[in-house]
């Protein structure tokens, strides 16, 4: 890699760091063109894949063999079980608040009783344990009975049979959830919720804190809430134009919205300067599988009606869908109307991604000494 000299200027300050290299990510990339990479390969790659496939990817930086993902599927199933001490605990968490604080919460709980403070074998404890940690926590927030767990069936397999949602088609939901969990893994080493988790793990804080951190930083509308806050939006829209509106009308709401200095959900992104692929993917199982549900026809125009709204506007650098514009819809109409869980499902996923990247910046990074203790430097400012 040739070298890179930033000159740092006034105006480079108090922008979230943005754009500033740091140091390198294993797992993921994101191209403003192209898209989500996992390991080099295209996100649009792995709609029909086995979510333990794409976890070996993950880990070990290649795809595997057959016989490698089935070994890893048997070590991930020996993994996933928790004490009765760690499940009572979670079970007796309050139930107030966004579920996102009970299973920042959770994964507490589970580090203080389960933790072996190698950030090797805590990063395959973790992802082995996190479905039965989600749906533990989803259960006992809704009220839900939770099923045994069952991992010898897969691993989202387990996941959508302990949750087993009410009045919902199991065979449909537990497609949705596969191609949602495999979708979020991971998004580059910056994303907030990465960052964060690195960060306190760089003060040598063991795997289940650092991810604790992580998925606080994930439960913000900023970033991981945002499927809810789009989903939101997308009821709205149904709600003032009806199910039998037109594009012309949606484009009409959507600039008197922006009159009105209101904001406009699930379009643009931080890297992205196309449309998001995973948003592609999500638009067309939701079109193949809920053409006619009023919901899904509503983000459909959206998609058409976004980009034209928002491209008059020069300010806006990405007026095309993310992913969050569709993910909401598409699990509603899939049986699972529960926008208050979508940030669990989304942090049930993006554990994966910020474990491994926690694992090779501790064990692998400058020569196996671990990436230094983040310190970026801050300027003192007065108040007069």
């Amino acid at each position: 890699m040739s070298e890179i000299i930033f000159e740092v200027t006034k105006q480079h300050l108090e922008t979230g760091l943005r754009g500033y290299p740091v140091g390198y990510c294993t797992t993921s990339s994101v191209d403003a063109q192209k898209g989500l990479s996992y390991v080099g390969h295209s996100i649009s790659e792995f709609g029909k894949k086995d979510p333990v496939e794409i976890i070996y990817m993950l880990i070990h930086g290649r795809e595997g063999e057959s016989k490698e993902v089935a070994l890893l599927s048997q070590d991930l199933q020996k993994r996933a079980s928790l004490s009765d001490k760690v499940m009572k605990s979670i079970q007796g968490l309050p139930k107030e608040g966004h579920p996102m604080k009970l299973f920042s919460s959770a994964i507490l709980i589970a580090g203080m009783l389960e933790s072996t403070g190698d950030y090797k074998e805590d990063c395959l404890n973790i992802i082995a344990k996190i479905p039965l940690i989600a749906a533990t926590v989803i259960a006992h927030h809704a009220g839900w009975e939770l099923n045994k767990s069952k991992p010898e069936l897969g691993y989202m397999e387990n996941f959508n049979q302990m949750l087993a949602v009410p009045n919902a088609n199991p065979d449909e939901l537990l497609n949705i959830f596969k191609v949602f969990n495999i979708l979020h893994y991971d998004h580059g080493g910056g994303n907030l919720s990465a960052f964060v988790g690195k960060s306190v793990a760089s003060g040598l804080e063991d795997m289940y804190g650092s991810l604790a951190s992580s998925m606080c930083a994930l439960a913000g509308p900023r970033h991981g809430k945002a499927n809810q806050d789009c989903l939101e939006f997308t009821k709205v829209m149904l709600e003032h134009l009806g199910e039998n509106a037109s594009v012309s009308e949606v484009e009409e709401l959507l600039k008197e919205k922006l009159k009105n200095k209101e904001l406009i959900y699930g379009f643009g992104h931080a890297v992205l300067r196309v449309e998001d692929p995973r948003a592609s993917i999500f638009y067309e199982m939701a079109s193949e599988l809920y053409a006619d549900h009023p919901l899904i026809r509503m983000a459909m125009l959206l998609r058409e009606a976004g980009p034209k709204v928002l491209k008059e506007n020069p300010k806006v650098s990405n007026p095309y869908p993310n992913v969050d514009a569709i993910s909401g819809a598409l699990l509603t109409a899939g049986g699972f109307p529960f926008p208050e869980y979508y940030t669990v499902l989304f942090g049930l996923s993006r554990i994966v991604g910020i474990a491994v990247q926690i694992v090779y910046e501790r064990c692998t990074a400058r020569d196996g000494k671990g990436v230094a203790i983040y310190r970026p430097k801050y300027f003192y400012k007065g108040n007069s």
